[in-house]
């Protein structure tokens, strides 16, 4: 009855490893007979729009042997892929996972440019939604313009905040074409329609400001005509100063 037993219980363990194998088989295939058939690049969209394509990240795997596409799927390295894609000073944060049929799939956050800065000084460069510099060699992206006197620390602390208040708000977002930066700090914005300079004093309470010269705009300017004055200067509560165009 004991060697009975034993054989039973052989039987049962032997069948039980075999089950347990075929599940894990049928389930998981093996990475190693299988390689990378596509690589899907997902880019968030914003706006503005960041400066990298789907072609980019392409090119930035390529250029540092990491591009996974015809690669076995065990020799990939998604940890890799996502060092090198967030160490790249345009793109905010990457995401990598590889599927079960051969894919291996990019999730992308780039950073979001709000003002280029091109100051008196000569620095030139982009400023993003968090106040932080980014180089302009080699990258073009179409944002507000803010020129004159423009020390890094203003930008980081002031003038991003300006020209999201502007981003923010569809009517600035089309009507604005430059920002100008007076010795002081304060700021000056040059409107696509119309000959005039609008001034907002120091860079506080701008969507207020703003609201206020969107009400003169509308009630004011569209009665008066858009080139009667050559200066709007909403720097003040509860008073529009304008000076006539001679």
């Amino acid at each position: 009855m004991n060697w009975k037993k034993a054989i039973v219980i052989a039987l049962d363990i032997v069948i039980g490893v075999y089950l347990v194998l075929a599940v894990t088989a049928f389930n998981k295939p093996e990475e190693r007979s299988s390689v990378c058939n596509e690589v899907r690049i997902s880019i968030e969209k914003t706006d503005p729009q960041g400066f990298l394509n789907e072609e980019d990240i392409r090119q930035i795997l390529v250029s540092s042997h990491l591009m996974p596409l015809g690669k076995p799927m065990d020799k990939i390295s998604v940890r890799q892929i996502e060092e090198k894609l967030s160490g790249n000073n345009l793109i905010e944060s990457a995401q990598c996972y590889k599927t079960q049929s051969g894919h291996v799939c990019i999730s992308l956050r780039q950073r979001v440019p709000v003002v280029r800065v091109m100051a008196d000084n000569g620095d030139d460069y982009y400023v993003d939604n968090h106040g932080e510099s980014i180089s302009s060699s080699g990258y073009s992206c179409d944002v507000i313009v803010a020129t004159g006197s423009i020390p890094r620390a203003y930008a980081k602390k002031h003038l991003f905040v300006v020209a999201k208040d502007i981003q923010a708000d569809q009517f600035w977002k089309n009507q604005v074409v430059q920002l100008n930066i007076l010795a002081d700090g304060s700021v000056e914005l040059i409107p696509r329609v119309g000959e005039h300079i609008a001034y907002l004093g120091q860079p506080t309470d701008i969507s207020h400001k703003l609201q206020r010269l969107q009400k003169f705009y509308l009630y004011g300017l569209s009665q008066a005509g858009w080139n009667k004055y050559s200066r709007i200067s909403v720097e003040f509560d509860n008073q529009i100063i304008c000076k006539r165009t001679k």
